[in-house]
């Protein structure tokens, strides 16, 4: 690559000469972040492009209606910031960031008034769930034991031997369990040997995580999903930081300043040539956007045929409310919950989903709802209180969601829109946007099949690792996936760590740790 005269200008050492950075990558989201903690702490000079004015990508915070209250402008709940192996390092306790345990990790209410809820102890749910909860408890009590283990299987990226052997038998096992319960034929011998739950509280309670991977259901990828954000909720819980999301992304970039890295907002990178003779590139994008920097004369024809033929998921259309007072719902324990899924039951959850997957929109979309002050009483004033809340709508949807959401959730809690004191809605054609990874609205970077879970973007053993020399790929569309757990940045800082500057000790990332050195043949310092 060479310089562009367009390019942000070069780092510089601490006693002021300017030095080319080691690294550029494109993007600050969360996974941007955490690629750029791994490269700086190896003592690598990395600068950091963002084409918004603010960094954070999904973490990102805005008073969108008043001065005194943060809205999340997209995730607000962080299961995973709690339970992924880079954060379990990093520590965000340790670095000041509260992760708020709500008193009911996630509530799914049915039009009866009764509502299902996923209590953090896994023996509340499972009294709360009457016939059901000896199930429920077989489903997630061994899932709990090896919940480390679960984890790292999944953050991993499936591509080496997990040092818990037990919990992906435990997985495989429980995946044609969550077939079975969302309507397997009754009287089958899978639903006679697993057994099936009694009422319908569970099954839509169940359901309800299971459309977090927002496609079609059942399918192993959305049962996977189920089993790993549902034991959770009974574990390391389904937490939101104090004060919004936000404050993840300060921390990270406060240690990203720490050891020397720069950041450049407003700096859209449209060509890969931009970012000078650095000698490795990451980048916080989707494989549309690849093609687009790269060009796809530069790519080898086969892989920007692979990138071309990914596929992207269903949309999110995110609708904001102010309002005057906690939402009114018809089962008052549904206030508690950290997380709402507004969808019935499972069957009507399934059903629409399915809907929204072959691209018909309907009125009756599934909602994810929070209502972020009934975990974290800080985030409203006397009168004023933020309601996130987005729907599943087809990939491009234009429809405007404030009505429709706000309709879903006048189902289950009566008088909400006469609490509405302002409401903007995104529709997911416009998501896009707002972050470009979110293509047509689909916040997941890729939709969450089962062949899309083993191979983002493409089948490599180094998804990361794109053909172009030192070019890597180090978002939600590479391995682990969606959320907000740093490992897809990671993993791509130390793939990069390993090629293009043969260091193969990952850095530490403790508050307290050193990196590993500085890596080799970098010709970096430390600031």
């Amino acid at each position: 690559m060479t310089q562009d005269a367009g390019s942000a200008a070069p780092g510089k050492h601490p006693g002021g000469e300017a030095r080319q950075a080691d690294v550029a990558i494109v993007g600050t989201g969360p996974n941007g972040l955490a690629a750029g903690i791994t490269l700086a702490r190896a003592g690598l000079r990395v600068e950091l492009h963002e084409a918004a004015a603010t960094i954070g990508g999904g973490l990102r915070g805005e008073a969108y209606f008043d001065s005194d209250i943060r809205h999340d402008v997209c995730s607000a709940v962080h299961p995973m910031a709690a339970a992924s192996p880079f954060f379990r390092e990093f520590s965000l306790v340790e670095r000041g960031i509260e992760l708020l345990g709500p008193q009911v990790s996630y509530a799914h209410p049915l039009d009866d008034g009764r509502a299902g809820l996923a209590y953090p102890d896994l023996e509340t749910t499972c009294e709360a769930l009457g016939p059901d909860g000896a199930r429920w408890r077989r489903l997630m009590s061994p899932l709990l034991e090896h919940s480390t283990g679960l984890v790292e299987f999944f953050m991993s990226g499936q591509r080496s031997v997990p040092h818990d052997l037990v919990a992906p038998l435990l997985l495989a096992s429980r995946l044609p369990a969550h077939g079975t319960r969302l309507g397997a034929r009754p009287g089958s011998p899978l639903s006679r040997m697993l057994g099936g739950f009694r009422g319908d509280v569970a099954p839509a309670l169940l359901t309800g995580v299971a459309a977090h991977a927002v496609g079609k259901l059942p399918t192993l990828a959305s049962g996977a999903v189920a089993m790993l954000l549902g034991h959770l909720a009974h574990g390391t819980g389904w937490p939101l930081p104090r004060g919004g999301s936000e404050r993840i992304a300060e921390v990270m970039a406060e240690d990203i300043r720490a050891h020397g890295g720069t950041f450049h907002t407003s700096s859209r990178i449209t060509d890969l040539r931009q970012l000078g003779d650095v000698r490795a590139v990451l980048l916080d994008t989707t494989p549309t956007q690849l093609l687009e920097l790269a060009g796809e004369e530069r790519l080898p024809s086969g892989y920007a045929r692979q990138l071309r033929r990914f596929h992207y998921g269903p949309g999110a259309a995110k609708a904001d409310f102010l309002v005057s007072e906690p939402i009114p719902w018809t089962n008052p324990e549904v206030g508690r919950a950290g997380t709402v899924h507004l969808g019935g039951s499972h069957a009507a959850i399934a059903r629409q989903e399915g809907l929204t997957v072959r691209g018909q929109a309907t009125d009756e979309p599934f909602v994810l709802l929070v209502d972020p002050a009934a975990t974290d009483p800080g985030r409203a004033r006397a009168g004023k209180r933020p309601v996130w809340a987005y729907a599943h709508v087809p990939n491009g949807d234009t429809r405007d969601p404030v009505a429709l959401v706000r309709s879903r959730i006048e189902r289950y809690a009566p008088g909400f829109g006469d609490t509405v004191v302002a409401a903007r809605g995104i529709p997911a054609g416009d998501y896009e946007s707002y972050n470009p990874n979110y293509v047509g609205g689909d916040i997941g970077a890729g939709a969450m099949t089962l062949y899309q879970s083993l191979a983002r973007p493409v089948p490599r053993f180094d998804p990361h690792r794109t053909p172009l020399p030192g070019v890597f790929l180090c978002s939600a569309s590479t391995p682990p996936g969606p959320g907000v757990h740093g490992m897809s940045g990671h993993l791509a800082a130390l793939s990069a760590l390993r090629h293009r500057f043969g260091v193969r000790e990952a850095p530490s990332l403790s508050p307290a740790g050193h990196a590993a050195g500085s890596a080799a043949g970098a010709g970096s310092t430390r600031s």
